[in-house]
């Protein structure tokens, strides 16, 4: 890269260069899914010379910018301010150049990983987050996922952002945790998962062909196989779905795993039949801890059909649940609005009152 050229660039932008800059070389920017460069940190893009490149680098930008950020083109010693999202909109020599202004402070990892390790620093930081443990963050954790999930329930956007970040913000305190003990550090954490996600995508990273998803999860379970058969724990093929799981997503991963092995029904048509001996099982069932046992068997196969209907559980009974509450909450208010206890209706007027939030869609 000449270094004259990026003094005419800022030259022309009549700007002083920054004290960090990211210099890119358009062609091998344009081949990246995600803007390798951290948005906190002002970029030049050389070697910007067709429409058709200036349209690959938009498309690569736009994963991390928004489309009304304003760039500049610079070109012939002349500049021109465009919206990112019109970038290609124009034309391009051989030595045109495209600055991207920092979108600004706290927009990059590295700049929230720095406050959080400010966060614990011993002489400035704060003092309740320097006496957090891995053990006193282990409820926040859960916390933060179940609020996570309530926003995806709800389709709720502005909510998944915010409680992303929030769940974001575990686990780099957690892993400044481990990094202050010498344990381990957000580096090695990113590291283990990118290294972990190229060796088990090898359809994808690699030359291995596979036709469809059933193909990426048979072979998904043959490289883990692999994996724990390297380790020195002997560990069978359920023993890594934590026990800590919601039983509904217990239930349905030990099904996932089992099934990609081959031990599964070879129809649904078995499911179905094994659902209803289920249920006959449980006409038959004479005390409290057979129906305990047969119910459980009936929920464990009632998870295998919604497998098989490529239905999640656990995302199932939380919208019926939430169902539910909506329609019960609006009896609540029917009666409230008559005057009544709910205690003091009949199930025949409680039912009407269902059945009109049924009606409204509820």
């Amino acid at each position: 890269m000449d270094i004259n050229l990026i003094s005419s660039a800022f030259d022309t932008l009549r700007l002083t260069p920054p004290s960090k800059l990211t210099l890119l070389e358009a062609q091998v920017f344009s081949s990246a899914h995600f803007p390798p460069t951290p948005p906190d940190v002002d970029t030049l893009i050389f070697g910007v010379d067709s429409r058709e490149l200036a349209l690959q680098v938009k498309t690569v930008l736009l994963a991390n910018y928004p489309d009304e950020h304003e760039v500049f083109i610079v070109d012939g010693g002349k500049k021109k301010e465009e919206r990112l999202g019109m970038l290609d909109s124009g034309d391009f020599s051989s030595s045109a150049c495209l600055y991207i202004p920092a979108l600004g402070e706290g927009t990059s990892f590295e700049s929230f990983a720095e406050i959080v390790a400010h966060l614990r620093a011993p002489q400035d930081g704060c003092p309740w987050d320097k006496e957090q443990t891995h053990q006193t963050l282990r409820k926040h954790l859960l916390e933060e996922s179940y609020e996570a999930l309530a926003a995806i329930d709800a389709n709720d956007t502005a909510g998944m952002r915010e409680e992303f970040g929030d769940l974001l913000l575990q686990i780099i305190l957690n892993a400044q945790i481990a990094s202050e003990a010498k344990d381990f550090s957000i580096t090695e954490v990113v590291k283990h998962i990118y290294d972990k996600i190229v060796r088990r995508h090898p359809h994808v990273f690699g030359d291995l062909k596979l036709d469809d998803v059933d193909g990426v999860l048979q072979n998904w379970e043959k490289l883990k196989e692999k994996e724990r058969g390297g380790k020195k724990e002997d560990k069978g093929l359920l023993d890594g779905v934590p026990s800590i799981l919601p039983a509904l997503n217990q239930a349905q991963e030990y099904q996932d795993r089992a099934a990609r092995v081959g031990f599964d029904w070879p129809e649904i048509e078995g499911v179905l039949d094994k659902i209803r001996e289920e249920i006959e099982e449980i006409k038959q069932a004479q005390n409290l801890e057979e129906v305990t046992s047969e119910l459980g068997d009936l929920f464990f196969v009632l998870v295998n059909l919604a497998r098989w209907r490529k239905v999640d559980a656990e995302s199932a009974l939380r919208e019926a649940n939430l169902k539910f509450k909506k329609r019960f909450g609006y009896v609540e208010k029917g009666a409230k609005t008559q005057g009544r206890n709910l205690s003091d209706m009949t199930l025949e007027e409680m039912d009407a009152f269902w059945n009109e939030a049924k009606k409204l869609g509820m």
